[in-house]
């Protein structure tokens, strides 16, 4: 006899208690296996996909796409037992895995759809009482072919809020629909000419005459509470430095020109503030303000600042300190592009010691930051541009770059953050005083 199990939505780590439906995998009648992907979320930091840990028969699913669930709430039920296991393989043992990534070794079956039992509800049968109200979330169905869209959550915020996805002009490659496309026709939707109609506010958007209201939460969320926290409890300063980066980018010139894997200015800048934290380990380090003490790491994760879609993401690189340039430009790729799909996994965004920041992408010379709470201190590099320069007692037009480093006031004096700056500054401009560190 078969029995049914519920799978609640499980503890995602890193504190997270809440997490937002994205896209259901399965649908009621499905098959899957153990461990089978059936739900994708999203929480503060990253989008998720949530393996069942049961094989068997899908029965019921709680929560439409769009819907907020606590960490413990029900996510659907599965039928299991010997009426379920001539289906599944005789597939319907529990893992005890709940994150993809995280210990599961079966990969997932191929869904299988089972026929009904009862022509009423289309259902497998069910030999034990029903769970309350089930809400089952329904696909959109397209008409006339695929709406170019790539993000679920453009998609999810054009549904909440009644925009006809086919109405609009993407403005990204290849007419690709963007956020900022969805939220303008927000904006024309709030004022239309040549009189405002009366729109009702849309739960996750709410137009207030020329302004749109957007909840705080999700990854813009999370963000906002680490920022203010950070300002709240640490006492940063910061201090730059412009540097020549003609020589640096001459090394790595000669270095991607000798063949094999390409290197990265941001790698190269990776080894360069390794060997820096270990000249100067006191900024690799945290206050544990309740023992009011400062914990030296010796270990460096380094995070570095990714925009992206979602927002502002840090993915965190492990043992930096123990990898060679090839290593970490291979790792910083890795790391942008699941950052972009919106596929990192909180254990891949958090635990970093140390943060490098590249806002010279954005065209910029220089920046003050905000320290990425908990950590100690965050370096900041701005873009590397032609500039007059004093070369040699000459004056010369060299690459020049400008260095920041925002720092934890309670671990560190104004001499030990100048004089991390003052090696990294040296690194860039002579890139063999690095040999001396390997």
């Amino acid at each position: 006899m078969a029995q049914v199990l519920e799978f609640k939505l499980p503890d995602l780590g890193e504190g997270l208690t809440e997490a937002e439906i994205v896209r259901w995998l399965v649908q009621v009648g499905d098959v899957v296996a153990v461990d089978q992907p059936v739900v994708e979320v999203e929480t503060a930091k990253a989008m998720v996909e949530v393996p069942c840990p049961y094989g068997g028969v899908v029965t019921a699913r709680f929560g439409e796409e769009g819907t907020e669930l606590p960490v413990g709430a029900p996510l659907l039920t599965v039928a299991v037992g010997p009426q379920a296991s001539h289906v599944t393989g005789g597939d319907t043992e529990g893992s005890g895995n709940v994150l993809v990534g995280y210990g599961t070794s079966e990969a997932p079956a191929r869904r299988r759809r089972v026929r009904s039992t009862s022509p009423a509800n289309g259902t497998a049968k069910e030999p034990a009482p029903a769970p309350p109200a089930p809400v089952l979330a329904a696909a959109p169905v397209l008409a006339e072919g695929p709406v170019p869209v790539i993000s679920p959550l453009v998609r999810r915020l054009a549904r909440d809020n009644d925009i006809d996805l086919r109405q609009l002009s993407g403005s990204g490659p290849d007419g690709l629909i963007l956020r900022a496309d969805v939220e303008g026709a927000l904006r024309a939707k709030a004022n239309p000419a040549p009189a405002p109609a009366e729109v009702e506010p849309a739960a996750s958007m709410s137009p207030v005459r020329n302004g749109i209201r957007t909840p705080l939460k999700g990854v813009r969320g999370a963000v906002a509470d680490k920022l203010s926290r950070s300002r709240r409890e640490i006492p940063d300063a910061t201090c730059w430095v412009d540097a020549d980066a003609t020589e640096l980018m001459r090394a790595r010139t000669a270095m991607n020109a000798a063949g094999g894997p390409k290197i990265s200015l941001l790698a190269l800048l990776a080894r360069i503030t390794t060997a820096a934290l270990a000249r100067f380990p006191e900024l690799n380090s945290y206050v544990d303000t309740g023992a009011r003490e400062v914990v030296q790491l010796d270990h460096v994760h380094l995070g570095f600042a990714a925009q992206t879609e979602r927002g502002l993401v840090v993915p965190v690189v492990r043992d930096a300190h123990a990898r060679d340039a090839e290593s970490l430009t291979a790792e910083f790729a890795r790391l942008t592009e699941s950052a972009r799909a919106g596929r990192l996994t909180p254990g891949e965004l958090t635990g970093g010691t140390f943060t490098l920041n590249n806002y010279g992408v954005f065209g910029v010379d220089g920046s003050t930051p905000i320290i990425n709470h908990p950590e100690a201190a965050m370096l900041g590099v701005g873009r590397i541009i032609p500039k007059p320069w004093v070369h040699e007692g000459e004056l010369a037009v060299r690459q020049v770059v400008q260095l920041s480093l925002t720092f934890d006031h309670r671990v560190c004096d104004g001499g030990t953050a100048g004089g991390f700056l003052r090696y990294v500054a040296d690194c860039v401009e002579h890139p063999a005083v690095l040999l001396r560190t390997l």
